[in-house]
C-alpha cells in the first residue's frame, strides 16, 4: 500500500485539458480558440521583433552574470513595470510611495499580494475577510484567494448576459453592499473572460463607492497595450483611481503584451499611504517571497527592463504591441460581419463592443459542444473565444459553424 493511496485524482485544468483535446483531434479544419496566446494570421506563436532584439544584446552583454536577483526582484525591473502601470508624471511615484515585487507571472503576483492581504490587511491573518471576484472571472482568481488562506470569495454581478454587456446597476449594488474593508478584484482592462470593460464614466462611478465605502482594491492587470493598443488608454482605470488617493495592489502579467509566456514575468505594484508605510510592507513581502520561490529568475526581466527603460527599445515594444492589438480588433470585425452576413440569429454587436484577447459569445453549452464535436472549433464551455486564434483562413469556416450552432441548437 503506497502511503499516497488515498490522493484523488484531480480535474484537469479546463483550458488546458481543451488545448490538449486539440491536439488529439485529426479534422483537417479543427480550430484551437481555447488558450489565452497570441497567434499570427498562420496561427503561429509570435516572437515580438523587439525581444529579438534584445535577447540578442543580453547574450552579447559581458557583464551580466548569474548571480541572485534581491529577493524582491531586479529593481530597474520593478520600477519601471510599476511606471508602465501608473504613467510617468504620477504623484504616489514622486512621492516615494509606490514599490514593486517581482513575481512569477501575473499569477505570481497575485498569491503574494493575496498572500500578503491574508496576513495583514486591517488587522492580522483575514481569513473571514471577503474577496469579491466578477462573475465571471478568470477561473484561477478564485483558487489563488482560497488557496491564500481567505474563506468567503463572493462573486459580484459583472456580465449581463441577455443584454451581453456590462451589468453596471449590479456591479454598483454589490459594492454599495459589501461589508466595508472588503477586497475586490478588478480587471485593469480587456475582462477575462468577457472582454467588457467599464467605461471611463463608469469607473468613476466604482470609484466612488469604494473609496465612500473603504474596500480595498485589487487589479489584474494581464493585457495593458494589448486591449486598445495604448498603453496609456488600457491603464486609465488604475491611474484613476490612483489619483483618486487609492492605497492599492496592481498585478501585472508581461506574457501577453510582451510574448513572454514561458518566462513567468511578473510585476506586484503597491501603491502606499506614504513611504514609511511602503518600506513595512515590503518588508513582509519579503518574507512571503523568501518562503515561496526565495528568488525570482532573471532573464525575463532583463528583456523587459532594457526594452522599457531604453526610449528606443520602448517606441519599438509599443509598435510591436500596436501590431497584436490592431490584428485582434480586425477580427473582431470581419468576424461580426460574416456572422451578420450569414444572418445569423441574435446581435453579434457585442463582439466589437468587446476588447482584447477574449469574446463572451453568448453562446450556450450545448451549442459550445455542437461546436467542438461536430465542427471541430475548441472553445471553452462558457463561449468564451481568443480572438487570436481567429485567422483569415479559417474566419468562414468559423463564422458558419457558429451559425450553424445557433440555428441547430437551443
Amino acid at each position: 500500500m503506497s502511503i499516497f493511496g488515498e490522493v484523488p485524482q484531480a480535474p484537469p485544468v479546463a483550458v488546458f485539458k481543451l488545448s490538449a483535446d486539440f491536439r488529439e483531434d485529426s479534422h483537417p479544419q479543427k480550430v484551437n480558440l481555447g488558450v489565452g496566446a497570441y497567434r499570427t494570421d498562420e496561427c503561429l506563436p509570435w516572437v515580438l521583433p523587439v525581444v529579438k532584439k534584445v535577447e540578442k544584446l543580453i547574450v552579447e552583454d559581458s557583464s551580466l552574470n548569474h548571480e541572485y536577483l534581491p529577493i524582491l526582484g531586479l529593481p530597474e525591473f520593478r520600477s519601471a513595470s510599476s511606471k508602465v502601470a501608473l504613467g510617468d508624471d504620477c504623484a504616489a511615484i514622486k512621492d516615494n510611495r509606490v514599490g514593486g515585487v517581482q513575481a512569477l507571472g501575473g499569477t505570481g503576483a497575485l498569491r503574494i499580494g493575496a498572500e500578503f492581504l491574508r496576513r495583514w490587511y486591517n488587522g492580522v491573518n483575514n481569513t473571514a475577510t471577503p474577496v469579491y471576484v466578477s462573475a465571471p472571472t478568470w477561473e484561477n482568481h478564485n483558487s489563488v484567494f482560497a488557496d491564500a488562506g481567505f474563506k468567503d470569495i463572493r462573486p459580484y454581478h459583472y456580465w449581463d448576459a441577455a443584454n451581453r454587456g456590462l451589468d453596471l446597476a449590479g456591479l454598483l449594488d454589490d459594492l454599495e453592499k459589501a461589508p466595508e474593508h472588503s477586497i475586490f478584484v478588478l480587471h485593469a482592462c480587456a475582462h477575462n473572460p468577457t472582454g467588457t470593460d467599464p467605461t471611463q464614466e463608469e469607473w468613476k462611478k466604482i470609484a466612488e463607492i469604494m473609496k465612500r465605502r473603504n474596500l480595498f482594491v485589487f487589479f489584474d492587470s494581464a493585457y495593458q497595450g494589448f486591449a486598445s493598443g495604448s498603453l496609456d488608454k488600457d491603464a486609465w482605470a488604475i491611474r484613476y483611481f490612483v489619483s483618486e488617493g487609492f492605497e492599492l495592489f496592481v498585478a501585472q502579467s508581461f506574457s501577453k503584451n510582451f510574448g513572454l509566456y514561458n518566462e513567468r514575468v511578473g510585476n506586484l505594484t503597491i501603491v502606499a499611504q506614504d513611504g514609511e508605510n511602503l518600506t513595512r510592507i515590503l518588508s513582509q513581502m519579503e518574507k512571503i517571497v523568501r518562503t515561496t520561490w526565495s528568488n525570482p529568475p532573471s532573464q525575463g526581466a532583463r528583456i523587459v527592463s532594457k526594452t522599457l527603460n531604453c526610449p528606443e527599445l520602448f517606441a519599438e515594444w509599443k509598435g510591436n504591441v500596436k501590431t497584436m492589438a490592431d490584428r485582434v480588433l480586425l477580427m473582431r470585425d470581419q468576424l461580426k460581419g460574416k456572422l451578420q452576413a450569414l444572418n445569423t440569429p441574435g446581435t453579434w454587436e457585442h463582439i466589437t463592443q468587446q476588447i482584447g484577447m477574449f469574446s463572451f459569445t453568448g453562446l450556450n453549452p450545448k451549442q459550445v459542444e455542437f461546436m467542438i464535436k461536430e465542427r471541430h472549433v475548441f472553445l471553452m464551455a462558457s463561449g468564451r473565444i481568443n480572438m487570436c486564434g481567429l485567422t483569415s483562413s479559417n474566419i468562414d469556416y468559423v463564422a458558419q459553424s457558429i451559425h450553424d450552432a445557433v440555428t441547430k441548437v437551443q
